[in-house]
């Protein structure tokens, strides 16, 4: 098991001024009783008073408090110093006379510290406040002028100057002319050189609280240029508090909702979308009522750092992610264990639910929300995608939320699912500015990519405390390390729920309790794993069936044995599970009518063997029933692609599919892409994918696309 944490000392030590003064009468008496049984002079007693009002008498002088607070303070230190020498001299500290003047002197101490220090905070505050009600004056002052010259306004008030957080800007209130309700197109240009603000300082121009009114906020320094490093609290939190990502330009939090809604984040490559992706993470761990899944067939590289505390290094005693799904079989598990969980949840908790009048489930640690944290979006196939948007659409109210992330703000990579529901919106660095008008329908033509141009930093757009959806600004993410995420996983290991028995109770939910023991042979083939994951693994690992025809888990129904045994078959304890890519939803539908037709041979019918389509884990294996007058309806080139792509798992880059077709690369790539066009697919992701062994994305082909354009070829000609 994980080895428990010591206690650490803490030698810091806080006191109040009454505290203090307490302290230092206790000195005196522990001196005046103890030096009197010693014989020490009185004389000492009247030099260290004398010495401590002479300190005193100088720290106040250089911290300019004001005069009779210092006399007062020195008074202090003379009379417990002349308490302590009269003492001494007379051998009286255990008496009740010397014991009654000390507690008198402490008390009068106490009371004198305490207030002296409260009359000086109130005049630091009043003279603050007077500092900065004078820079506002002026400030506003030099705005209205400022903006009659610039903008030729008359009738416009500047209403009030607020500096922010940090000293790092302040925002202008305008209230602007009936006949001028807006500043020109060009006034974010035109403020900013009048300004002469420094690089990265920028001003932004927003709507106020009613018509007529505008906000000029002003960036003096560049948050964005700087890293942030992952904050040290790691207080317990809840799903109904707000996920903080870093800070914006005013230095306030950015953060967002998502116990009611689901955010979507999208970033190029290098623009830190993973580092985003473990701030959530550990923002997400930091909660007491949610539990975390992971969805990333591209290895799993959000979940990874996560894991090693409990995997590897022992130090944590559960797994701080819940479940993660890295491959797309288990992906199929997750989300109909997700499906299936929302619909029963649904009903089950009804009188939760009527308990709290709310129509959404309360969470709690016994009923944890569940958060799909989702990487990669556009290496999932269609029935993943599919899946993905009934969790999307119908999670909100059993507390089921997820966190998308993909590369690209492209209508072939969200779905209208995604982007519809995911009222949480963030945009990392992209190439084209239209991406982002693309996820930022609301205030999007006005971004600039180059006002958050850094790594790391990007546009946030969500909910406010309100629920209104607020204009996208720019903000900085945190930054956090493996070696940061190593620390403190053990300790957000130790508030981690458990998934409730209701939404277990399922028949889906059945392969949830072995789900490490399919996931960690894949993930740490060649590594020792901790001892902390055997009560995860010494169970018997259960395995889905898969489907004859389309190859997809079948985990909505009871496990035929023999299916189980030819489906799995060589596949020996700790042997990874085939990872092999599934035919389309397209496909399934191509050989639905044909496995009809068989079964009903099997039961005793007289189906024609000519219907039959035989298939072997989403690859056509033969097709009969096309009359020998009448050519096949899929050509041969695509028949041949779809197979090799199969075989090779799923995804093949075009050079590599040429090689096996004894073809040349651009005449095959133009070929296939005529056979595309004719029926209408195209190609996910501009035709990128990421195959072989390093998984580099590089034009090439996936099995479901060629599934589906079998079928499209098959349908055409009346197949």
């Amino acid at each position: 098991m994980a080895s428990n944490h010591a206690l650490a000392l803490d030698w810091a030590w806080s006191t109040t001024p009454a505290t203090t003064a307490a302290l230092v009468a206790g000195g005196a008496y522990s001196v005046a009783a103890v030096g009197a049984a010693t014989a020490l002079p009185a004389s000492y007693a009247l030099l260290v008073g004398g010495v401590g009002a002479a300190a005193q008498a100088g720290a106040d002088l250089y911290q300019r408090r004001p005069a009779c607070h210092t006399a007062a303070r020195c008074a202090a230190w003379l009379a417990t110093g002349g308490w302590t020498a009269v003492t001494l001299a007379g051998h009286t500290a255990l008496t009740w006379n010397a014991t009654g003047w000390w507690a008198a002197g402490t008390a009068a101490g106490m009371t004198l510290a305490r207030g002296l220090v409260r009359a000086e905070q109130t005049a630091r505050s009043e003279r603050a406040s007077r500092r900065l009600q004078k820079w506002a004056n002026n400030q506003a002052k030099e705005w209205h002028e400022r903006l009659a010259r610039l903008f030729r306004l008359t009738e416009h008030e500047v209403e009030g100057v607020k500096p922010w957080t940090a000293d790092v800007g302040y925002t202008v209130r305008v209230r602007m002319p009936s006949d001028t309700p807006e500043l020109p197109a060009d006034a974010v240009r035109k403020l900013a050189v009048d300004l002469r603000l420094p690089k990265g300082g920028g001003i932004q121009i927003v709507d106020g609280e009613m018509y007529g009114e505008i906000h000029i906020r002003v960036t003096a320094k560049d948050v964005l240029a700087e890293t942030i490093d992952y904050p040290d609290d790691l207080t317990a939190t809840s799903i109904y508090q707000r996920i903080e990502l870093g800070l914006l330009t005013d230095a306030e939090p950015a953060d967002f909702p998502l116990a009611d809604v689901c955010a979507l984040e999208i970033g190029q490559t290098g623009s830190g979308k993973s580092n985003l992706i473990n701030v959530t993470n550990a923002q997400l761990l930091r909660t007491v009522d949610a539990v975390v899944w992971h969805l990333d067939v591209t290895g799993a590289g959000i979940s990874l750092p996560w894991l090693r505390s409990w995997a590897i290094d022992g130090t944590s005693d559960v797994p701080l992610i819940d479940w993660t799904a890295d491959t797309v079989e288990e992906a199929h598990i997750m989300l109909d264990v997700a499906i299936a969980g929302i619909n029963t949840r649904k009903a089950a908790y009804q009188d939760l639910m009527h308990e709290v009048d709310d129509d959404k489930i309360p969470v709690s640690p016994d009923v944890p929300a569940i958060i799909l944290v989702v990487d990669e979006i556009a290496e999932l196939p269609y029935e993943i995608l599919a899946k993905l948007d009934t969790v999307v659409d119908t999670g909100r109210a059993a507390r089921l939320r997820t966190f998308i992330s993909g590369l690209r703000a492209t209508q072939d990579v969200i779905t209208a699912a995604m982007k519809k529901q995911s009222r949480a919106r963030i945009g990392l660095r992209v190439s084209d500015p239209e991406e982002l008008h693309h996820l930022f329908p609301t205030g999007g033509t006005r971004l600039d990519p180059k006002a958050a141009a850094h790594k790391g930093s990007g546009f946030l757009s969500a909910p406010d405390e309100d629920d209104v959806d607020s204009e996208p600004g720019p903000f900085k993410c945190y930054r956090i390390k493996p070696k940061r995420i190593n620390v403190i996983a053990p300790q957000l290991a130790d508030r981690r729920p458990a998934v409730d028995a209701v939404t277990l109770d399922t028949e889906p939910g059945r392969y949830y309790a072995s789900r490490w023991g399919r996931i960690l042979p894949r993930l740490y083939k060649n590594k020792t794993l901790s001892p902390t994951t055997h009560p995860y693994t010494e169970m018997e690992t259960l395995w889905p069936p898969l489907d004859a025809a389309t190859g997809l888990p079948a985990t909505s129904a009871k496990p035929d044995k023999a299916t189980k045994t030819d489906t799995h078959a060589g596949r020996g304890e700790g042997t990874p599970a085939r990872t092999t890519r599934f035919g389309s939803e397209a496909l399934a539908a191509l050989l639905e009518t044909p496995r009809t037709a068989t079964s009903t041979k099997e039961a005793g019918g007289d189906a024609d063997e000519s219907d039959v389509i035989r298939a072997e884990f989403g690859r056509v294996v033969q097709q009969a029933g096309v009359p020998a007058d009448r050519p096949h309806p899929v050509p041969q080139l695509l028949t041949d692609a779809h197979n090799a792509v199969v075989a090779a798992g799923g995804r093949m880059h075009t050079a590599d599919l040429a090689v096996v077709l004894d073809m040349e690369r651009l005449m095959l790539g133009t070929e296939l892409g005529k056979l595309l066009r004719e029926v209408g697919i195209e190609r996910p992701g501009k035709g990128t994918v990421r195959a072989g062994k390093d998984g580099e994305p590089k034009p090439g082909y996936q099995a479901e696309t060629l599934a589906a354009a079998i079928r499209a070829y098959t349908t055409h000609n009346g197949q």
